[in-house]
């Protein structure tokens, strides 16, 4: 997954643009980045209205979440912010230019870090109950046979057996501490502010029992093989992933809905008036 996403020749390597093979909130409505504008409003007053005040997107893909704050922010806050997009592509010749672009983390961000859907692209491996145990799966790279390999490492065993322990012969799961890790390196950077991560994502009370990765091309599902024909993705299990943050230094967590949190900044999904129309 690795070599297939962000190798050489990998699929992000490329300079595709999400917008072209799936789409997020992002993509779906400039309403998306309005909502992160009250939010990012909040944690200004929060922060006492500091004279610069960082917003990080990680994982920006195209840039347009950051390009549709700095269009919609009020210009006190537009005035203050300190747009950062990380990304390993290459930058986009339509990205404003106050927005800088970088493929690591800033070291420190007083503001808000945003990973729209960046989780689920953080490399993992799968692995399968057998009767001889469990085993990590491989996969042909050209072809995406796959076949029983190694046991998992202790470090694995330790999270599976926390996060996702497996109980019958066929049934798989996707280790999650490589996400865990990576949000954990955005919580760590945090001086002062908040970091929200929006994804896929499933609890321990109701894991998938076959695993959740796939693979996307040209705005339909595909087998996921890692060919770096096609995005590979896994849904996140979010709830190890808070608890990573907090152990990092977050000093608090909220795991709730897209939809909830939405609503909670003044978006819904209702139609407008049909005196409107």
């Amino acid at each position: 997954m690795e070599r297939a996403l962000y190798g050489e020749d990998g699929f992000y390597r490329r300079g595709e643009r999400p917008a072209e093979h799936f789409r997020t909130s992002v993509h779906a409505s400039p309403r998306f980045a309005a909502a992160i504008v009250r939010l990012l409003a909040e944690v200004d007053v929060l922060l006492g209205r500091p004279e610069r005040l960082d917003v990080v997107d990680v994982g920006a893909g195209s840039g347009r979440l950051l390009s549709n704050i700095l269009a919609c922010a009020p210009a006190d806050l537009a005035s203050r912010l300190v747009p950062t997009a990380v990304e390993i592509a290459p930058r986009p010749a339509e990205v404003p230019s106050q927005i800088s672009w970088r493929p690591d983390l800033p070291r420190r961000i007083t503001g808000l870090a945003v990973a729209n859907e960046w989780l689920d692209n953080v490399p993992l491996d799968v692995v399968e109950s057998t009767p001889e145990g469990i085993r990590t799966v491989l996969v042909d790279p050209s072809t995406g046979t796959e076949r029983p390999g190694p046991p998992p490492s202790a470090e694995d065993h330790a999270w599976l057996e926390r996060w996702w322990p497996l109980s019958e012969p066929g049934d798989r799961a996707e280790i999650g501490h490589p996400r865990c890790n990576a949000w954990a390196s955005v919580v760590g950077r945090l001086s002062r502010g908040m970091a929200l991560a929006v994804d896929y994502s499933h609890s321990r009370e109701a894991r998938p029992v076959y695993g959740t990765m796939t693979g996307y091309r040209d705005g339909a599902t595909v087998p996921a093989v890692p060919d770096g024909s096609c995005d590979v993705t896994a849904h996140v299990a979010l709830d190890a992933c808070a608890t990573a943050g907090e152990r990092a230094g977050a000093t608090s967590t909220l795991l709730t809905t897209q939809r909830d949190a939405l609503r909670a900044l003044g978006l819904s999904g209702a139609r407008p008036p049909l005196d409107l129309a």
